[in-house]
């Protein structure tokens, strides 16, 4: 009879679960095509509301099942044995199932909150992928294939047709020759490449939406291997247009980049969507593609898998990043890999004056903010384990002392309750001293743009030093300190006023009220340490920056719901990377 009511409850539980992570998903979907008719409607403060939703989601869904597992199982709860039977029941019954691996994910999300996992507990979690189940997904991804039959403007109109919106578009044969003519350019600058090489085009079977833009997302099959093709479409008072089309594995990659929002797609298999996209961009990571799709968990799983195997397979130690020394974090990476890993030390240096909670709250914000292609996404981890033998001395003494409230030794290992880990970039300061002149003047350029992109999605960096900012590999800046990020909406933005006379003048400290959200852009110079040939350059172009009116102007915006977007390409003949809608 005690055997019998264990299998009941094994199957209850098990099922308490399913129906939890079911419940969940069929919300993330109802979220994701909203996002139809959100381009469709040109609603771009609906869909940002939509990415905070959508970021909250997966969390309120482990809470709900763990508060209901908890009243189910009672004493049983935090059986590990019991547990053990659960997942092995549990797991048998999602062999071949699409997608399973979320479904796993989400087991151990309900199981890690329960029993607060330190490291991963293989009894009671499912810790290996199965590449063999990924790849039969893949192979059930919903394609669309259009073989060539030698004329690119038919090809595309047909596939316009076929791929289209409840808004018309604008002109479908003049779009087709604009996809066409942008194929007929690349490929001539491609001379392994042309027309003649072509076999057929394949396109997942949804659009990806990401802020005011639509992008169909395929490849061209050819007698000499595959090419990506993204095509980019915007929403005008004429209809909808081709915005872009984008051929090269670096453009693509940029569409596709971890500082850019989370996209909104719904396609039939998100593994063989992965490993699709994958095939098309093969030095972007796995796990980013997950994350970038909006599967933030499975993204969070994925890293952490690889990564681990990856420490499996090496030697080298921990250290400190490269660059200077933060007040508010501890920055450190394993050189071989291209993550960094950041700890929030117990106490800040001067002038920062923010706690240990606000820096965590400001992660939060950039997580369901528009990051703009400028802010890196930073996943949170808590309660990892290294082995300690894997750290510098120098790192594990500044870790145990000025981080000792989140990091333990434990045994041999060194225990992290509390970590973000992110992709490893350039900090700006050493990459104007190290790169070539013309190299560090785009990069001072696009550091200003940098500022501007954010201020068009209302985020104020807050400390705007070089060393706060970084070069990613296709030498775009971006920002990655995020103590003192603020909404516009929330700053005052003022001129510095006139002293009363020399004695004003001649102080040290400020001879006028400065409120806590005041900020005034004159100081800003004070954050330009660079030489005088890159200052003049960058106040050359970027001299507003340093007004109180223009950021004034850019509050006002907000505050009356306009929205400008951001998009990750550049348009030929504009001076700023966004187009406003």
């Amino acid at each position: 009879m005690a055997r019998s009511r264990d299998r009941d409850l094994i199957a209850e539980s098990s099922q308490i679960i399913y129906d939890g992570f079911v419940r969940y998903n069929n919300e993330f979907h109802k979220i994701t095509r909203r996002a139809r008719t959100r381009f469709e409607q040109r609603d771009w403060k609906g869909h940002q509301d939509d990415i905070v939703e959508r970021v909250y989601l997966y969390e309120k869904s482990v809470r709900r099942v763990v508060n209901l597992l908890q009243r189910t199982l009672n004493k049983r709860t935090n059986d590990h044995q019991f547990w053990n039977l659960i997942r092995s029941y549990f797991g048998a019954r999602l062999k071949k199932v699409p997608d399973s691996g979320f479904i796993k994910t989400f087991f151990n999300s309900v199981t890690r909150r329960i029993f607060d996992t330190v490291g991963v507990d293989p009894r009671i979690e499912f810790v290996e992928s199965s590449l063999e189940e990924d790849i039969e997904m893949t192979k059930s991804l919903n394609l669309r294939r259009y073989p060539y039959w030698g004329s690119l403007e038919k090809i595309f109109e047909t596939i316009l047709e076929d791929f289209s919106f409840r808004v018309p578009y604008s002109d479908i044969t003049h779009n087709a020759v604009y996809i066409s003519n942008e194929i007929d350019k690349f490929m001539t600058n491609e001379p392994e490449h042309d027309e003649h090489d072509f076999l057929r085009f394949e396109f997942i079977d949804t659009f990806f939406y990401q802020a005011a833009r639509a992008y169909m997302i395929g490849r061209i099959i050819m007698h000499k291997g595959i090419s990506p093709i993204v095509i980019a479409f915007k929403n005008t008072d004429d209809g909808i247009d081709v915005d872009g089309v984008f051929l090269s594995e670096d453009e693509v990659s940029l569409i596709f980049s971890y500082t850019r929002s989370y996209y909104f797609a719904d396609p039939n298999s998100v593994v063989g969507t992965v490993h699709f996209i994958h095939s098309i961009l093969p030095r972007k990571p796995l796990d980013e593609l997950y994350t970038v799709l909006g599967r933030l968990r499975q993204g969070k799983t994925e890293r952490y898998r690889i990564f681990n195997k990856h420490m499996h397979n090496t030697t080298d130690k921990f250290v400190h990043t490269e660059g200077d020394r933060g007040l508010v974090m501890i920055v450190f990476t394993l050189p071989s890999y291209d993550l960094v890993f950041k700890v929030i030390r117990d106490k800040f240096g001067f002038p920062k004056t923010i706690t240990p909670g606000q820096v965590i709250e400001k992660y939060k914000l950039v997580s369901k903010h528009d990051r703009a292609g400028r802010l890196i996404d930073t996943q949170e981890f808590q309660n990892l384990e290294f082995p300690k033998n894997r750290f510098s001395n120098e790192l594990i003494k500044e870790l145990l002392i000025e981080a000792s409230k989140t990091v333990k030794v434990v045994g041999d290992d060194l225990l992290f309750e509390h970590v973000y880990i992110e992709r490893r970039v350039k900090p700006l300061n050493l990459y104007i001293k190290q790169a070539n002149r013309e190299s560090a003047k785009l990069a001072i350029l696009d550091y200003g743009q940098a500022i501007k992109d954010l201020a068009q999605t209302n985020i104020f960096p807050g400390d705007l030093l070089l060393k706060n900012f970084g070069v990613t590999r296709h030498g775009r800046v971006i920002f990655y300190d995020y103590d003192e990020v603020s909404l516009i909406t929330e700053c005052n933005f003022r001129d510095i006023p006139e002293a009363e006379d020399v004695i004003d003048e001649m102080r040290s400290d400020t001879w006028y009220y400065v409120g806590e959200n005041d900020i005034f852009p004159q100081e800003f110079i004070k954050f330009l340490a660079m030489d005088e040939e890159l200052r003049s350059l960058f106040l050359e172009v970027h001299k507003d920056l340093l007004t109180a009116d223009y950021w004034r102007e850019i509050k006002a915006r907000h505050l009356e719901g306009q929205v400008s977007v951001v998009v990750p390409y550049n348009k030929p003949g504009l001076p700023n990377s966004y187009l406003k809608q």
